[in-house]
């Protein structure tokens, strides 16, 4: 509150030098409006350099929505979309993915080797032209990604050491985490879109 007194004193004492000795103020520096008879310049703050967004009728939304919905159902339903990305949450991270990608995860999958796996968390679909996004994921009617379990495998020892000197003190532990190869088969789209 002490700063905006301040502020104002010293353009007060500004105005009334200024016009005295013949300068005149830029109009980017002239006050613009006053809030409770404190001066307050025109600044980015107080009105940004951008035009304010009109606000758009019910109408006109509904309409281009529908357009868009429709757009994107024709080339769904004529496969022409080209090469599907998707984002998957699997086993506690997310994962980009696309068709024939191969994803190693560092954890254990009670799936064996060979068995086809479904993902059902999928966050997000798209193509070049359209994505898909889920508040927060898409319904499984609407995308199928589909795996398999390539190989099951042990990670390469990792030493972990804890030492603090002249407490004699040290540990040192080696770490063996379980690892999963999945490829991914399919990314698939329901033609009916709603």
């Amino acid at each position: 509150m002490a700063l905006s007194r301040g502020c104002a004193g010293l353009w007060r004492t500004c105005s009334m030098l200024l016009p005295r000795h013949g300068l005149l103020l830029p109009a980017a520096l002239r006050p613009q409006s006053t809030v409770s008879g404190v001066v307050l310049p025109r600044t980015s703050l107080s009105s940004p350099p951008w035009p304010e967004p009109s606000p758009q009728p019910e109408e006109e939304q509904r309409a281009r929505h529908a357009a868009t919905v429709s757009t994107v159902n024709q080339m769904i339903h004529g496969q022409d979309f080209g090469r599907l990305f998707a984002v998957v949450h699997f086993s506690g991270r997310q994962w980009k993915v696309t068709a024939e990608d191969l994803i190693l995860i560092e954890n254990h999958i009670e799936a064996d080797c060979g068995e086809r796996i479904r993902m059902e968390k999928v966050l997000l679909v798209g193509a070049e032209d359209f994505t898909l996004i889920g508040r927060p994921l898409l319904g499984n009617e609407l995308v199928r990604v589909e795996a398999t379990v390539i190989e099951k495998t042990e990670s390469w020892p990792k030493i972990h050491m804890r030492f603090w000197r002249r407490h004699r003190f040290q540990r040192k532990r080696t770490i063996i985490q379980p690892q999963t190869v999945l490829r991914i088969n399919s990314i698939q789209l329901n033609p009916a879109l709603t």
